[in-house]
């Protein structure tokens, strides 16, 4: 095999484990790779609709995994330790109940809200209160086909802010951008926790 040959098959191996990459990171952290997606098609690394579809079935993929815990595992689990997280048998009933009524809004809320903090959660809640798979499935293609849409608007628009900024500059807007937002998200999942913990 000629050089030439060579190279070639390994650009083509890196598109696609580039590809592949999102979609592992998205199963284990999706709004981070998101954000960061949004910023490389800036840059033209990567193409907006393969990435997007990418990302979508990641993180579907990883909602799966946490619906099907809920389903099988969470409720024995939390009828046992469940005190170790102030969660009594009384407080998971009424969660239920909520859940049982409200799915449809928590579902789209949370994706579209990154869970507020209580991402896995509500997945999780999902799957112990037996929402029909195929309604959980399609509720979460709806909040999440808009939150992947956000997420890498943000990344694009930040990319486009930071080719701006003085070269000097760029380290500390990134800085600063990145803790912005993560006290942003930070404090406001705690307010929620605080407020769910009066439940």
């Amino acid at each position: 095999m000629d050089t030439p040959a060579i190279l070639e098959y390994a650009l083509t191996l890196t598109v696609t484990l580039k590809y592949l990459l999102v979609f592992v990171g998205t199963i284990i952290e999706g709004p981070v790779i998101m954000i960061a997606c949004g910023f490389l098609i800036h840059l033209g690394v990567f193409d907006p609709l393969p990435i997007y579809l990418t990302i979508l079935a990641g993180d579907l993929v990883g909602d799966i995994g946490w619906y099907y815990i809920g389903y099988y595992f969470a409720e024995p689990f939390m009828k046992k330790h469940g005190h170790f997280l102030s969660l009594t048998p009384e407080k998971l009933e009424k969660i239920k109940t909520l859940f049982n009524k409200y799915h449809e809004r928590i579902l789209i809320f949370s994706k579209l809200t990154i869970g507020l903090g209580f991402a896995l959660g509500t997945l999780i809640v999902a799957g112990i209160t037996r929402i029909p798979f195929g309604r959980y499935m399609i509720l979460n293609l709806v909040g999440e086909g808009l939150l992947v849409a956000i997420l890498l608007s943000v990344g694009y628009f930040f990319a486009e802010a930071y080719k701006y900024v003085d070269d000097g500059l760029k380290v500390g807007f990134t800085v600063i951008v990145t803790v912005i937002l993560a006290a942003a998200i930070y404090g406001f999942g705690g307010y929620m926790k605080k407020r769910a913990a009066n439940l």
